[in-house]
């Protein structure tokens, strides 16, 4: 039932499920000198969801980081006047290394630009993927993600809320319109 959240989109079990699809492609893939990065914020817990469930399916660990993008930003002076840049960890070499970036939603492509901007200032990676949990469309640059945890049709004016338990204290994903 919808209130003042929205209409619900993704249970916590729902988002279990997706992550553990996800990170099985992401195995049939390769995980062979791969390494996650997550973009900060939500993409950072959602890296390291995926990267337990890589663990616990393979019973290897892969590399984790987090990648902070607001310098980056092609919309930096109509974000803030003083933008909030938070530590980018990289606790590997980029050089030659697969990279997932994961996000919590993909709309436009621009904070994937972005990301690979401020990947590129790190190194020259063999590759570079892109997952996300939700994939709404209306896209302004030519960016596809990879691994997809489920693909919506979205009006302009509703919003996709991506909610993770380290940061909102609950795994769950809604759908609203905007004021």
């Amino acid at each position: 039932m919808a209130d003042s959240k929205g209409k619900p989109l993704l249970s916590e079990k729902e988002m279990e499920s997706e992550i553990t699809r996800m990170a099985r492609e992401i195995i049939s893939d390769g995980t062979e000198n791969v390494a996650l990065l997550g973009i900060i914020t939500r993409g950072v817990p959602l890296a390291d969801w995926i990267a337990r469930k890589i663990e616990s399916i393979q019973h290897k660990p892969v590399e984790v980081g987090s990648l902070d993008i607001n310098l980056y930003r092609d919309d930096l002076s109509e974000v803030s006047e003083q933008p909030v840049v938070r530590p980018t960890e990289i606790p590997f070499a980029i050089d030659g290394k697969g990279i997932v970036l994961v996000d919590d939603v993909l709309y436009t492509g621009r904070t994937i630009r972005a990301a690979m901007d401020a990947i590129i200032d790190f190194g020259r990676p063999r590759f570079v993927k892109l997952a996300v949990v939700i994939d709404r469309g209306w896209r302004e640059l030519p960016i596809q993600a990879d691994y997809v945890g489920k693909k919506i049709k979205t009006t302009a004016d509703q919003n996709v809320k991506v909610m993770v338990k380290p940061i909102d204290d609950r795994n769950e994903i809604w759908v609203k319109r905007q004021k």
